[in-house]
């Protein structure tokens, strides 16, 4: 188990998917500068009760699993406020937390296993395609949404690119990123792609 500060999202974090903040609590200014100092990643964990920005009267609920982040950018434009991008990494399991009396979260975690290397089988082969359809689709409305180089070759990045920009609840993309077996967590994606017709 291993100490990792904690920052709440109403959004669920994928290994690979890059995500943009604004920050301006103090105490995610805080942790950005030791993140930025200390080479270090931070975890994004899903909300599962509560609001992003503090409130003292209230409490707030996370999901156990969440992913490690790491820096990529940090734009500080205005005074007091930090445009981060960032790229998720590694999953992690939070056995304990405790909060800090500026409101920052800490959590006792365990590293979770990367996904293993495991190729779209024939059967899912349309889903890959769909995907790069849609890579090519947003690029034609001028939006970038994934990091390069992309890895059609693999079930896991696959999947969870298609995670990212499926219009599903916030709990499904929590059990989908949660799924160790890569190949089973695309198999959910293709049915639910061809429930739509997206994919025949």
């Amino acid at each position: 188990m291993t100490d990792l500060p904690l920052f709440p999202l109403q959004t669920v974090l994928f290994p690979g998917g890059l995500l943009s903040l604004k920050v301006f609590e103090a105490r995610y200014l805080d942790l950005v500068s030791t993140c930025l100092r200390e080479r270090r990643p931070f975890g994004v964990v899903a909300l599962h009760k509560g609001n992003e920005v503090r409130r003292s009267d209230e409490s707030i609920v996370f999901e156990d699993i969440g992913v490690t982040a790491e820096l990529l950018e940090v734009d500080s434009a205005q005074p007091g406020i930090l445009h981060l991008r960032c790229r998720g990494a590694q999953r992690f399991r939070i056995g304990a937390t405790r909060q800090q009396t500026d409101g920052l979260w800490i959590g006792s975690v365990q590293m979770l296993p990367d996904d293993t290397t495991a190729a779209p089988g024939e059967a899912l082969h349309e889903t890959v395609r769909g995907l790069a359809n849609a890579i090519a689709s947003l690029k034609g409305k001028g939006v970038e949404p994934f990091e390069q180089p992309y890895q059609f070759d693999s079930a896991g990045w696959v999947a969870n690119r298609w995670c990212e920009i499926l219009p599903i609840s916030l709990a499904a993309k929590q059990k989908l990123m949660e799924l160790p077996d890569p190949r089973v967590r695309l198999e959910l994606v293709d049915e639910f792609l061809r429930g739509q017709g997206v994919v025949k």
